[in-house]
């Protein structure tokens, strides 16, 4: 769920059910929208296309997030980097409609710290470039220590117990107290990003393209699911389409995770989601292979008369297709590959429209919709990647 920023002064909080604050938008006339993932992931890539032909390296951390590397171009480019953020932001204006904030830092943690001040701060006009001590100094003591990437809710209230509030104690810290108390080398590096020196690299894939690093497909069920064969087809529908993104930029993965979550507020107690993950013999991107396992580990995690309201699938362990990595001392058992039958799949389906030929796991009985499919009662139009849903001007 995203909030505006006015929904957001109203107090509504991200992940509230639709349910409980419809009454707050209809007395303030706000308006809630169905998901609609084609038209996210498509303004996404024009995003994302957009910003890699402006800088030399970039990496597609998240569907509304990406890290630039301007290594060098303020030599060249601009001798203000504000400048250059705000050609970018006007950029993606333009080209999508989208509000964009850029916060400028010597490391991704400090990076993601001005991005936050710049979204919450009207007077920094969508930018912030933390290029020295002070800046750096003035902005950490402006964020609260549980607002910094990598620090969730276990360690915030670790760090609240211990008196540190705001990111600027928490990069004061000794390097012996993160290791011991923020999970060893993890927590250092945190506090070194804080301190400005940089520990975590930009990532982009290896050809040099926005290729993915790990696919992550997941949904909120419709309504709750409680037969195992309902589960079994929406875990086999969401690792489906993660082998087609995987197929299109010509990877296999060698890591295969599912999770299943449950209601947390129907008053059991947490956790509420539970997860398998599997290391394939050989990296694949065959649809079959990978719907195979999936429905091992669904069988796995299985909790009878347990109504499920979300289930999700992660591949990881990329691998260039064709160039897979065998084991060094003996061939391993490989996993059944169908590669004509993925070409010919993918062509019908980019021609016919998707999920016009899937696996029977999937599929439902006739006349009945797929049970696992969210409510879209409210969706907007998917005026980007459906024909039929193209914007009409009338001059």
């Amino acid at each position: 769920m995203s909030l505006t920023d006015e929904s957001k002064a109203l107090g509504l909080r991200r992940g509230d059910p639709y349910f409980q604050i419809r009454a707050i938008l209809q007395q303030h006339g706000g308006r809630a929208f169905s998901s609609n993932y084609p038209l996210y992931g498509s303004m996404s890539e024009r995003v994302s296309l957009f910003l890699a032909s402006q800088v030399p390296e970039i990496e597609v951390y998240s569907i509304d997030e990406c890290f630039l590397n301007l290594h060098g171009m303020q030599r060249w480019l601009e001798p203000d980097l504000v400048a250059f953020a705000q050609r970018l932001r006007a950029g993606v204006l333009k080209r999508t409609h989208i509000p964009t904030c850029i916060g400028i830092a010597p490391t991704k943690t400090l990076a993601k710290v001005a991005n936050r001040l710049a979204k919450k701060r009207p007077e920094l006009q969508g930018v912030l470039c933390l290029d020295s001590p002070a800046r750096r100094q003035w902005a950490l003591a402006q964020l609260p220590a549980e607002d910094v990437w990598g620090v969730g809710g276990r360690y915030a209230q670790l760090l609240a117990s211990h008196g540190i509030a705001t990111a600027a104690e928490l990069a004061a810290v000794p390097e012996s107290w993160a290791r011991k108390h923020l999970g060893g080398v993890v927590g250092v590096r945190l506090v070194r990003e804080l301190q400005g020196h940089s520990c975590l690299g930009i990532m982009p894939s290896e050809d040099g393209t926005l290729a993915r690093r790990s696919i992550c497909h997941s949904r909120s069920f419709g309504r709750p699911l409680r037969a195992q064969a309902d589960v079994l087809g929406a875990v086999a529908a969401f690792t489906s389409r993660a082998a087609e993104k995987l197929r299109r930029q010509q990877d296999g993965a060698r890591l295969l995770t599912v999770f299943l979550s449950w209601s947390r507020f129907d008053g059991s107690p947490p956790p509420y989601s539970a997860s398998a993950v599997v290391a394939l013999p050989m990296a694949t991107s065959d649809t079959l292979a990978l719907v195979r396992v999936a429905r091992q580990l669904v069988q796995q995690l299985w909790r009878p008369g347990t109504a499920y309201t979300k289930a999700g699938v992660v591949l990881d362990g990329m691998e260039p297709a064709g160039q897979q990595q065998l084991s060094l001392f003996a061939q391993p058992a490989k996993l059944p590959e169908h590669p004509r039958l993925m070409q010919c799949l993918d062509q019908l389906n980019a021609r016919y429209g998707s999920n016009t030929v899937q696996v029977a796991t999937c599929a439902s009985q006739p006349g009945r919709p797929r049970p696992w499919l969210g409510k879209s009662a409210m969706c907007s139009p998917a005026y980007t990647t459906r024909f039929e849903e193209l914007l009409t001007v009338r001059s």
